[in-house]
């Protein structure tokens, strides 16, 4: 029997030797693995990341030093956020010639918006004037008769019509004319009545031709005598017989129109040629221009104007009826006219208004609405709509007739513009403008 601890080792068979190789290629396979976990590279790729990292600990090191130090971190800190809750609360104002704005607010901030267009330019000059009364509709009413003030129906300011009694007065002059024309009538009426029975007995032959004649004159002159009392009467319009008493006169509005001057009151004695009401048609007015001499070539009757009122925003148009033919001796002016519709009583005399005397037409290839143009910076601008909101686009400004300006330059037809509200975004931008400025 064999020693087992003496024998040697035996020879290994092929397979054994592959498996055997097999095993020693996977330890060295995984210890290469283990030992080379970080990937080789060039240096020249890491020195980059090698300064990056270096910056970093530095910065580290700083942001650490600035939080261990007491106050210098905290006011780091308030600094950020100041400068965050800044930016926040100027969102929307002007950053580089910009009004940011969104729809939305553009809609609260009532800002509309229109397009530049070609318009018809009227060329006009401008006029003082001053609204005074239509004198062919104005009468200074007299009593035309001496006498006391028994009562005064109207008042100052109170329309009237025509035919309404205005005041009463008693009149001793109006009761002698009344009674000389009832005298006549009464002359007439025996006149009359001689002149039949005289006729009669010239046709029987009982009387002379003679007779007759003379009752006939006689007749003729009677009638002759009230038809002159009945016109004076209608001279002073008065009616040929008082209501009640021969003195009572009544004084009545010669046409519509309202009391504008009242100089009478109950028992007071009048005279014939007092001015004791003005009564105006108001219903239309004179516009009355004063007129220089270098503008008397383009004021001329039937030129159009457009009258405007200084006080309120109120506008008429009309043509130039009157043209003064001298020149003040003082003013070295000339006066003008313009009668005015006034139906709803806007226009009352007093009333100072600019009176634009329009002395052609020219069409403009670019205009904008008056109330678009701003002044920035003692020049004229238009705010011009882009994406984030509004921007002040200066423009070179040519003929303009109130409503609409000729754009020379700085602006395109079809461009979209704030027409109207523009002082809003004016206001916006002065007020970015001091804060940066801050």
């Amino acid at each position: 029997m064999k020693n087992p601890f003496n024998s040697t080792p035996s020879r290994l068979n092929p397979k054994q030797a592959v498996a055997i190789a097999a095993i020693v290629i996977s330890g060295i396979a995984a210890g290469a693995w283990i030992l080379g976990t970080g990937p080789a590279t060039p240096v020249s790729e890491t020195a980059e990341p090698a300064a990056h990292a270096e910056a970093e600990g530095h910065d580290d090191k700083e942001h650490h030093g600035s939080r261990a130090g007491d106050g210098h971190a905290d006011t780091g800190g308030h600094g950020d956020a100041e400068h965050h809750v800044g930016k926040t609360e100027t969102e929307g104002e002007a950053h580089d010639g910009t009004i940011v704005l969104t729809d939305a607010q553009i809609q609260s901030a009532g800002i509309g918006i229109d397009k530049a267009t070609p318009a018809r330019i009227r060329t006009s000059s401008q006029l003082p004037g001053e609204i005074r009364f239509n004198e062919d509709r104005t009468a200074h009413v007299v009593p035309r008769l001496t006498g006391v003030v028994e009562s005064v129906p109207a008042n100052l300011g109170q329309p009237v019509k025509r035919g309404q009694v205005l005041a009463v007065i008693a009149s001793t002059g109006l009761s002698e004319l009344r009674s000389e024309l009832l005298a006549a009538q009464r002359r007439l009426a025996l006149a009359r009545s001689t002149y039949t029975r005289e006729k009669q007995l010239w046709q029987e032959k009982i009387s002379a031709e003679q007779d007759y004649l003379a009752a006939q004159q006689t007749l003729r002159e009677a009638e002759i005598a009230v038809a002159n009392a009945q016109q004076k009467l209608v001279a002073l319009g008065a009616s040929a017989t008082g209501t009640g008493s021969l003195n009572r006169y009544e004084i009545r509005a010669p046409f519509d129109g309202i009391v504008v001057e009242k100089h009478i009151a109950l028992g007071e004695a009048v005279k014939e040629d007092a001015s004791i009401f003005t009564l105006s048609d108001l219903s239309s007015v004179w516009a009355e221009i004063v007129v220089p001499a270098k503008d008397l070539n383009v004021v001329r009757v039937g030129e159009k104007v457009v009258v405007r009122a200084t006080a309120f925003d109120s506008t008429a148009e009309g043509q130039i009826s009157y043209v003064g033919a001298l020149l003040g001796q003082d003013t070295r002016t000339a006066k003008a006219r313009v009668t005015l519709p006034n139906p709803k009583m806007a226009w009352r005399p007093g009333l100072f208004v600019n009176v634009d005397v329009v002395s052609g037409e020219t069409e403009v290839p670019v205009s904008v609405l008056a109330d678009a143009v701003q002044t920035v910076e003692d020049k004229p601008v238009v705010f011009v709509r882009v994406k984030d909101g509004f921007t002040a686009q200066p423009v070179k400004l040519g003929r303009a007739d109130g409503k609409r300006v000729e754009v020379i330059d700085g602006l395109a037809a079809g461009t979209a513009y704030a027409a109207s509200g523009s002082f809003v975004l004016k206001a916006e931008l002065g007020k970015g403008s001091a804060e940066h400025s801050h």
